[in-house]
């Protein structure tokens, strides 16, 4: 299953931990080996409306992650590993198949450390005439030179921005450069895709970058510090998309001060922030978007 000849999994430095492992003979951090792993292919109609709009996204999930969140919504795929082996070539397979279904894009989720991999398939898929945008759904936390190496085969950029505080990327998840890292990835996402363009028509998003905050209980300032930093450095060249979908996984009793859902009153305080800033590309979300419902079914369907 596993596809040869790739060399940056043979000493891996695709994320900032710089495990230097051979992931064809072990694991690092992530604990995922050089085989693509996935757990779920299919249409997703709660991204962005820019993104999902009607016919939806056509969403690929992957297995496994660099990150250790506390919190993390996903953990039965970055934690538990839920998912199956697929070969590159399956993998181009599954493009082909979201598309025929009426996706309007094709989104990578949480494919960080499968990079190689994920370039080759979109050259692949490409070739082979696929028409619809690729989108990277990201964490954030992944090398510069990585983010490089998709230069001309990401059409749209959707990175996390979830600290602006390294004391809480340490404590949370467990990395201190988190900060560093993820400004300098968001620059170079800009860089490749400098403006949005939606399309008049449909409404959906065609190039460009979003830039996702989840909210966490009690740090309404460290999320408005992070829409200062991106407003006063983008300004309106990206659109900034505002969570509060936060939602306790069961596994936070050794932190309490977010084992809750996100306040109403600290929501709203966080997008009057935004549109007093002068912020008009954005998205805010509903107080039902903070459901377990929401979080999809990881049962390999569509694998």
């Amino acid at each position: 299953m596993i596809d040869e000849g790739l060399d940056e999994y043979n000493k891996c430095e695709l994320c900032p931990r710089k495990c230097g492992i051979n992931r064809y003979k072990s694991i690092g951090y992530c604990r995922s080996e050089a085989n693509v792993r996935i757990a779920r292919a299919g249409l997703h109609f709660w991204e962005e409306p820019c993104i999902s709009g009607e016919k939806g996204s056509g969403t690929v999930f992957f297995t496994g992650c660099n990150l250790n969140c506390v919190f993390c919504q996903n953990k039965e795929i970055s934690k538990n590993l839920k998912g199956k082996d697929i070969s590159i070539n399956r993998l181009v397979e599954i493009f082909f198949e979201l598309k025929s279904k009426g996706a309007n894009n094709i989104n990578i989720v949480t494919g960080d450390i499968f990079i190689p991999s994920i370039r080759l398939a979109i050259e692949d898929a490409k070739q082979k005439k696929l028409d619809i945008p690729f989108i990277l759904n990201s964490s954030g936390y992944v090398s510069v030179d990585s983010i490089k190496s998709l230069e001309g085969l990401i059409d749209i950029y959707l990175p996390d921005f979830k600290y602006i505080r390294s004391e809480d990327s340490v404590k949370y998840s467990g990395v201190p450069d988190y900060v560093k890292v993820v400004k300098s990835v968001i620059e170079e996402m800009v860089r490749q895709q400098p403006l949005v363009v939606v399309d008049n028509k449909s409404g959906i998003m065609k190039k460009g970058v979003i830039v996702r905050h989840l909210l966490l209980p009690g740090m309404v300032i460290q999320a408005k510090m992070i829409i200062k930093y991106l407003y006063e450095k983008y300004g309106d060249r990206i659109i900034i998309s505002l969570l509060n979908q936060y939602t306790p996984n069961g596994e936070l009793d050794m932190y309490p001060e977010i084992n809750r859902k996100i306040r109403e009153a600290e929501y709203r305080s966080l997008w009057h922030y935004a549109m007093n800033q002068g912020v008009t590309q954005a998205y805010i979300q509903e107080k039902s978007a903070a459901n377990k419902l929401f979080i999809p079914k990881f049962d390999l369907s569509g694998v």
